[in-house]
């Protein structure tokens, strides 16, 4: 059984979604399915940041994102979920799923903007219930007749 076997993936926008998909399809050798996850997250007893209807389009579109890049290669299968703790929420779906890990590219920002928006990556490996993968963003290398064989740029977790 390969560490990426099931893999979930949190997108949290479209750029987010390319730049995951690119750095995971290096992986695909080792991928037999696919879990898209897009977190909406709810204000814990606060307005919420937007209209539930246009968070539910957005998310559509996110996660198309994802399934019209790897839909061809591997098994895809999309999920909104919604939770006031995004990394909780990303781990609890995870498991609900079956995943073999969760597999993701960090977000840049300052540590200041990290600080301020709770810094999911972050809360995402510090006591995982399930390996974590960190895939390193690059540019899409797909078209490259050696993408697969470059070596490894993943950090593990877990």
């Amino acid at each position: 059984m390969s560490l990426l076997e099931r893999v979930v993936v949190p997108v949290a926008d479209e750029r987010d979604a390319v730049a995951t998909v690119t750095a995971l399809s290096r992986h695909l050798d080792d991928v037999q399915s696919v879990v898209a996850v897009h977190v909406i997250e709810k204000g814990g007893g606060v307005a919420d940041k937007a209209p539930m209807a246009k968070r539910r389009a957005d998310a559509a579109e996110i996660l198309a994102a994802v399934e019209s890049r790897l839909g061809d290669a591997v098994t895809v299968e999309t999920r909104v979920a919604f939770g006031t703790n995004v990394a909780e929420t990303v781990v609890e779906t995870a498991l609900d799923a079956d995943a073999t890990a969760i597999a993701f590219c960090p977000r840049g920002g300052s540590r200041l903007a990290r600080f301020l928006s709770g810094d999911t990556a972050a809360r995402l490996v510090s006591a995982p219930a399930l390996p974590v993968v960190s895939l390193t963003p690059g540019r899409d290398t797909s078209s490259s007749p050696d993408a697969r064989t470059r070596e490894s740029d993943t950090e593990v977790g877990g």
